[in-house]
């Protein structure tokens, strides 16, 4: 899994006494692994489950405890505050959720909550029955009104070996909503996005079919880096979505016929906007928030399929020697689309050194696309790197080679130059 790049970012992660506190140390990990500097407080009920010494290995940081806090240094429930970007809270028992949406302080990272003035995530874990119960559940919502994100936990057999909701979130998922809230940008927060990847499947028989040697890592980085940045993503994709975001929608699809279907309706509710939620202490109705929608063509759609695809499998015995298969041309999804209203962005790889890039400027009339993303390809052994670098070039002249990063990162960079659209 790739991690976006937090060197700049300091993050505080609260741990309470829960059973599945052994878990913050994956959480811990993956937020230093990203480069993020990464502080710990603990509950005294959590140093029952995992030691501090534990995240003091992981974080190269102090921890700060009830009996390590010191007022001589910044050891304390104020300054470890200051210093952080975001407050996770992971786990956190039904206990501290109802502590701390009253503003209740009787340990120190309630203490340490209570001072804390910038983002704060929290991810519930507790037993079924306590987290479903009334007081819990109004703590909770009273949790988001005073926007605190909650990371909802999930429902699996638990410690105390009942079946239902309330284990931890996924470490992963906990990491890239904290990740999201260190990364989101206003430009792209609240906005709809369409993103395609992957290489379609034209159907010979039930068996076989055409297709060609993409990977899908460039669409799948694409949706990542837009969940990232605080967009409501729509990923239509013919790989899989293992490791992404869950808050990815995505629709798996074959074929280009399917491919073309489903990216038309999804442009057309990305037109309609975002309705947002009427907030619970103010007696507005709901409001549509309307920013100009985007797509992202990075799928690599068959431009011919089989003209008679067959049911069942076609036998050796039945066909000649030389097997002549009759193909058609497939629909051409940007070009058919109604862009009105919509920021297109196409992704054309091409294989001739001298005339990549030309296609590339042609495609921008012909298909009446807004960018660009070029790369030149030197044979099919180039499909499927980590690496990649592209050329963003645009309708209205521009003209920006993006050096070779890893997907994610050049992703980032892809739509720092993408929002530039809006003005041109």
């Amino acid at each position: 899994m790739t991690l976006p790049d937090l060197q700049s970012k300091t993050v505080l992660l609260g741990v309470t006494g829960s059973i599945s506190a052994y878990k913050a140390c994956e959480i811990a990990r993956l937020f230093v692994k990203a480069g993020a500097d990464v502080h710990i407080v603990m509950t005294p009920s959590a140093e029952r489950f995992v030691g501090s010494l534990t995240f003091e290995a992981l974080t190269r940081n102090p921890v700060l405890t009830e009996r390590s806090e010191s007022w001589s240094g910044t050891l304390n429930h104020i300054d470890t505050g200051k210093k952080a970007d975001i407050f996770i809270i992971a786990p956190a028992t039904a206990n501290t959720l109802n502590k701390l949406s009253k503003g209740i302080a009787d340990n120190i990272l309630l203490q340490t909550a209570l001072a804390f003035d910038k983002t704060m995530i929290v991810a519930p874990a507790a037993n079924t029955r306590m987290l479903a119960n009334h007081y819990t559940q109004g703590s909770i919502k009273m949790l988001r009104v005073n926007d605190i994100e909650v990371v909802d936990p999930q429902s699996k057999r638990l410690a105390c070996n009942e079946e239902g909701m309330g284990a931890l979130a996924e470490a992963e998922e906990i990491f890239w909503r904290g990740a999201r809230a260190l990364l989101r940008d206003d430009f792209w927060s609240q906005r709809r996005v369409v993103v395609t990847g992957g290489g379609t499947r034209e159907k010979i028989d039930d068996i076989r079919y055409l297709s060609n040697y993409s990977s899908g890592k460039m669409g799948k980085a694409l949706a990542t880096a837009l969940f990232l940045r605080g967009a409501d993503v729509c990923y239509i994709t013919t790989k899989e979505t293992d490791n992404l975001p869950s808050e990815v929608y995505t629709i798996n699809v074959e074929s280009a016929e399917e491919m073309m279907e489903f990216t038309v309706d999804a442009v057309r509710v990305a037109k309609k906007g975002i309705v947002t939620k009427a907030s619970m202490n103010t007696p507005e109705a709901p409001q549509v928030v309307r920013k100009t929608p985007y797509l992202f063509m990075a799928a690599a759609v068959a431009d011919y399929r089989p003209k008679f695809p067959q049911k069942g499998k076609l036998k050796k015995e039945t066909l000649d020697e030389e097997w002549c298969l009759e193909l058609v041309q497939t629909s051409d999804i940007l070009s058919s689309l109604n862009k009105e209203g919509l920021k297109t962005v196409a992704f054309k790889a091409e294989t001739d050194a001298e005339k990549g890039e030309v296609n590339a400027y042609k495609l921008l009339e012909t298909k009446n696309v807004d960018a660009v993303c070029y790369n030149h390809i030197a044979d099919s052994k180039s499909f499927g790197s980590d690496i990649h670098s592209v050329v963003f070039i645009t309708k209205e002249g521009r003209r920006i080679a993006l050096s070779p990063t890893d997907k994610l990162s050049l992703s980032l960079h892809i739509l720092d130059e993408a929002r530039r659209l809006e003005r041109e």
